[in-house]
Order: C-alpha cells, then structure tokens, then sequence
C-alpha cells in the first residue's frame, strides 16, 4: 500500500491527517503510536476507504483505492473498529459468518466456503467450542476475539485494527497480541494496527509509525523509532530508553 501526500480534515479547523506519504510494507506488522488526537485512527480510516481524502490519493496492490468497489476491497481489507455493536442474543457462529458478506451475491452462494471460512477463523482464536454462546455471555477479551474472528473470515491478506486493547486488562491484551503476532507468523496477514502502549508497539510490530498533529514524524524499525528524544518531542514525556536480551528495548517514563 503506497501514500502519497494524503490530507484528510474532519471539519475546517485543522487537518487530521496532514500531507502523509508512506509505504505499507507486505507481510510485515505496522504500528501506528502518537498522543491522543494526532490522526492515528484518522489514518487508519483513510487507509480503509472509510474516509475519502480531500487530497492526495492511496494505492492498493498497484490499484488506487477509491477506484474499488466495496465489496471487491472488503475481499481485499478487513477492519476490526474501536467500537463494535452486536444484539446481546446474537451467537458467536452467526456474527462471524457475516464476515462473509462481501462474497455474496443475489445469484451465488458457495456454502462451502463459506463454512470453511467461519471454521477456520473460530480455530484461529479459540472459539470453535463457544461458537453457540451469545454475545452478551462473552467477557470483553472474549468479544475482541470475536470480532477479529469476523474479520479474519473475510480472508483478507491485509486486516487493520483501531485500538484492539482498549478496555481490555494486561491478560487479555497480551493474549490478543499474541494472536496478532501468530495471524501475522503463521497465515501472512498484512497487520497495521493503532496501540497506545508504547512498549506493546515495540514488542509486537515489524515497523513503528509515529504521528502528531495530523503529520507522521519517522516510521521504521522500533529500535530505530524509539529514542528519548522522539518520544519526548511527540508525547512531552521523558523517558529512559533501555534494552535487555530478554526483552529487547523498552521504555521507562521518567517525568515531563
């Protein structure tokens, strides 16, 4: 995925994401940090079509982006949103077949597939065995996975996730980020996802965008991202930046 001098407001105060260009490596996990309001979500919305920029253009696979038609780029990108709704009596197995969607037509159907799809995506993230419990049972770990399962039954190569940990605790953000890490090892998913947590970006991701005020300030490896000057120009935070064979770098906020 190419970005090329994308600028996309929300209103006519200021520009949310302001003149970014940037390349989407394949196969790789891209991490999108920055203190609260610098366009991260804004960014990801671009990049998914669900907010058309007033300029510049983004391209897909050699294709640009606002040239394909919903359902053929929801075979191509699924989202899994900071917010999701589903009706409480709703079952696992049923919300995840809807990830289906794209591939239905009034004239065709292959059930087939489309079984084989809603399994696979259950096995991924473990919840083959509660595929009959209704949402409103679920913990909040547990509706994560479920919509991450919707998602992945999409069969995407690319699957882009808006703040996948928020409201979670330590537990179940680590599982979740371990199941991001094996869909990305294991099945080649295109992963680029929006994370708070600076050192959860730094464990989990292949590459580090960082942004503030609508603009990207640097984007590569987290050890060459990650310093206490960056950090402390993005977020006004101090910070001591070390590393350790078992845990690689990491960071220690140490005032403002």
């Amino acid at each position: 995925m190419e970005i090329k001098h994308v600028v996309y407001s929300h209103d006519q105060m200021r520009n949310h994401v302001d003149n970014v260009s940037l390349r989407i490596d394949e196969g790789n996990i891209t991490t999108i940090i920055g203190p609260n309001g610098c366009g991260k979500s804004t960014l990801l919305g671009v990049m998914s079509n669900h907010f058309v920029p007033q300029q510049g253009e983004i391209t897909l696979d050699g294709k640009k982006l606002a040239t394909y038609k919903p359902k053929e780029l929801a075979r191509k990108i699924a989202v899994v949103h900071q917010q999701n709704s589903a009706p409480a009596d709703m079952t696992i197995e049923r919300l995840v077949s809807y990830g289906r969607l794209p591939y239905k037509t009034m004239f065709k159907t292959d059930k087939a597939t489309d079984d084989a799809a809603v399994t696979w995506a259950l096995k991924v993230t473990n919840l083959v065995e509660h595929k009959h419990i209704t949402m409103d049972a679920l913990s909040g770990g547990q509706r994560q996975r479920v919509w991450i399962a919707m998602a992945l039954a999409q069969q995407t190569p690319y699957l882009f996730l808006d703040e996948p940990t928020t409201y979670l605790d330590i537990y179940y953000q680590y599982e979740l980020l371990e199941l991001i890490k094996r869909l990305n090892e294991e099945h080649g998913l295109t992963i680029v996802m929006v994370l708070h947590d600076i050192n959860q970006a730094i464990r989990y991701s292949d590459s580090i965008i960082t942004m503030k005020a609508g603009q990207v300030m640097i984007k590569g490896h987290p050890k060459e991202v990650i310093t206490n000057e960056l950090i402390y120009d993005t977020y006004g935070v101090n910070v001591l930046v070390k590393e350790d064979e078992q845990t690689g770098i990491y960071t220690i906020p140490v005032g403002i």
